[in-house]
């Protein structure tokens, strides 16, 4: 038995998996993120370990005998967060998430300091990474950098309270902007432009490795044996991958999350920094793979849920859906910029807008439009990346959608597939690398799950949503100094 733990944004979940594939568990705890100034996102990590608890007790009291046999744990999770420890272990501050977007002028600080930072870690220096995040803290709460002794992504952390170990893998180790991503190495040259060391970072294993052993004491109390290994695991995309089977070059999918992302695996390191695509080191020994990351995707229509009095985000999509094909056309337009923007544009200061409207215009109509406009976007984060080979998995809580998945389908003009359990997203990949930890092999272990439903792009209607892709991406060209003068007034 295995068991996969992903820390998510917004929930942590727990997922038991037996060597047969079978998933016997599943256990959730909720998160919540505090937004103490605009641009702002942090969490807590002691909410992480409350939630920690929880799940155990639940899975404890449901599965009390799986647990039992559990011979070793995976870990995934939210990529980019800053969580500081001072020399005797303890967080100095909330978390600075991925979604947080205060450090925009310590981007541009770090790519003068480093003009080879592209070329070296595989990626533009973006808010949401984490580097920039250290050099916020050091311009803007000094005592509290002073007293740094190690920095550790939000499931690093979790393993480190689990283990006592400070310990990271390639894959989210790849998304903090001071690896070495092509070496899959700490860059002393990245480090020390933000004023650390290696002594500052966890020490780092494959995601198929064991990182560490679980503390006997919490193996008793959450009834599990002893000498319980640790997986390095991955961050929650190439989690969700390798639960998906998605290891080989050419495989990936599309996630309709909070944030949206399309993964394509890749046998090398290929980096593309110009178009702020995402060059990340897989979760596996010798590959990596492309990413391109939009930072509000279903987040958006939540928001647009609420912000329209519609029921939830379900009663929101059955309106956009009713929306006759011939009327598409002259819906408004939606940039989905609400929390800025990473791929393709690296711009913290995008924001969110409905363009176009006039009286004729009701809920339904701005619902397709906000439908569409995520779509769009991702759209152009596909447009950077090397083409798939095949269809694309959808993933993610969109996904549930039928008529998202053709119309997201129509407009990547990309074949998707829904497989079996792809719910599970990065806690059954968290699983999966426990298994490999434990010796499985990837032949075994990496299966892909069985197709649900296809979605193949449509030829009816395509230079209708070319046209108005085009002329969504003018307008965010249009408005770009715009979003710069409001950040600055």
């Amino acid at each position: 038995m295995y068991l996969g733990l992903d820390l998510g944004t917004s929930e942590l979940k727990a997922l038991l998996l037996a060597d047969d594939h079978r998933i016997v568990g599943v256990a959730r705890a909720p998160l919540t993120v505090q937004r103490p100034h605009p641009l702002w996102s942090e969490q807590a990590p002691a909410q992480w370990w409350q939630a920690l608890e929880q799940v155990m007790a639940q899975l404890r009291e449901a599965h009390g005998e799986a647990l039992s046999a559990v011979r070793a744990i995976g870990l995934s999770g939210q990529m980019h967060g800053a969580t500081l420890l001072d020399a005797a272990g303890e967080v100095l501050r909330p978390a600075i998430l991925w979604n947080d977007g205060r450090s925009g002028a310590q981007c541009e600080a770090l790519a003068r300091a480093v003009p080879r930072l592209g070329d070296i870690a595989g990626n533009l220096a973006m808010p949401g990474f984490t580097a920039p995040k250290l050099l916020w803290v050091r311009e803007h709460e000094p005592e509290i950098f002073a007293r740094v002794a190690r920095v550790l992504l939000p499931k690093d952390w979790l393993r480190f309270m689990l283990s006592g170990e400070a310990v990271s893998e390639m894959s989210d180790a790849a998304g903090t902007l001071w690896l070495d991503v092509g070496a899959r190495d700490w860059s002393d040259e990245l480090l020390a432009a933000t004023g650390l060391t290696r002594a500052h970072m966890p020490r780092l294993v494959e995601g198929s490795e064991v990182s560490a052993l679980l503390k006997p004491e919490l193996a008793a109390r959450w009834g599990m044996p002893g000498g319980v290994k640790i997986a390095g695991g991955a961050g929650d995309n190439a989690a969700s991958a390798v639960g998906m089977g998605l290891v080989e070059p050419g495989q990936g999918f599309v996630s309709l999350g909070t944030s949206g992302v399309v993964f394509v695996s890749t046998d090398r390191f290929l980096p593309n920094p110009a178009q702020a695509m995402h060059a990340f080191c897989h979760a596996l020994p010798k590959r990596w793979h492309q990413m391109s990351v939009m930072l509000s995707a279903a987040s958006a229509v939540s928001w647009a849920a609420k912000a329209f009095k519609f029921a939830d985000e379900a009663a929101l999509l059955e309106a956009a859906a009713l929306v006759p094909s011939a009327q598409r056309e002259r819906c408004p337009l939606f940039l989905p910029y609400l929390s800025g923007e990473r791929s393709p544009h690296n711009n913290p200061d995008a924001q969110g807008v409905l363009f176009g409207l006039t009286h004729a215009h009701g809920p339904a109509e701005i619902a397709y439009a906000v439908v569409e406009g995520v779509s769009f976007g991702l759209r152009d984060g596909l447009d950077t990346l090397r083409l798939p080979e095949g269809a694309l998995a959808l993933v993610g809580g969109g996904a549930r959608s039928a008529w998202w998945s053709q119309l997201l389908a129509d407009i990547l003009e990309v074949p998707l597939t829904l497989g079996e359990g792809g719910e599970a997203g990065g806690a059954l990949g968290a699983a999966r690398l426990a298994w490999l930890a434990d010796g499985g092999t990837l032949e075994a272990v990496c299966t892909p799950p069985a197709v649900r439903q296809r979605f193949e792009p449509r030829t009816a209607g395509a230079e209708g949503h070319r046209a108005r892709h085009a002329r969504f991406r003018a307008l965010y060209l249009s408005l770009r100094h715009s979003f710069q003068l409001l950040s600055a007034g």
